[in-house]
């Protein structure tokens, strides 16, 4: 499961270590999962922000990309608040966890393909523990081929598409969005329209269970 000490990555180790000493007061070790062990909602992203979850400790707080997660997370009864600014804020998921297919921050937020794949025997122990009938919710290409490489599905068998629905090995669902980062959201390639309505569709699916 998930390691708060790992240095598995070297070149991240490094990285991490001179952000510390740049910003003596930043989380700057590996970002734990947050929320419910149990839930049946498992969103991935990507990897910490330097100022949100590198900073704060907990997956999209204190950044910009945070914002539109967490206000879609309330308005669809998967949060207790619609803000997270601190891991001490007391906002708590419902049925929802949130995790990284990267647990460390990577410099210009760009992990490199042999820190994804060691990263990913922890979300693959992530979704193993995951129960019957969960919904997964991807951002981006990277959290998309992280989940199918935990699951052990070939990348070329599901294609990334904002929106899609995939049915993976045991039941689980996999819906994929584009992520909710500063540039999409400006950009609008990804609207809060567009964000929504993947999280409605999680919640009607969870619904119907």
């Amino acid at each position: 499961m998930f390691d708060s000490e790992c240095r598995r990555c070297s070149r991240l180790s490094k990285f991490l270590d001179q952000v510390k000493t740049d910003y003596p007061s930043y989380f700057a070790r590996p970002v734990p999962p947050f929320g419910d062990r149990h839930a049946r909602l498992l969103v991935v992203g990507l990897a910490p922000g330097m100022h949100g979850a590198n900073a704060t400790g907990r997956p999209f707080t204190g950044d910009y990309a945070g914002i539109l997660l967490y206000e879609t997370l309330y308005k669809y009864g998967f949060a207790s608040k619609p803000e997270s600014l601190s891991a001490a804020d007391g906002l708590k998921l419902i049925d929802c966890r949130i995790t990284n297919a990267v647990k460390c921050l990577p410099p210009q937020n760009k992990p490199i393909g042999s820190e994804i794949n060691t990263c990913n025997q922890f979300l693959t122990e992530e979704l193993k523990a995951l129960p019957e009938g969960a919904v997964i919710v991807a951002l981006g290409l990277v959290a998309h081929n992280a989940v199918l490489k935990a699951l052990g599905v070939k990348l070329s068998a599901f294609k990334f598409a904002h929106e899609a629905q995939h049915t993976m090995p045991g039941g689980i669902l996999l819906i994929d969005s584009y992520h909710c980062s500063r540039y999409n959201t400006q950009t609008r390639r990804l609207t809060p329209e567009m964000f929504h309505s993947v999280f409605a569709r999680a919640r009607n699916l969870l619904k119907a269970l």
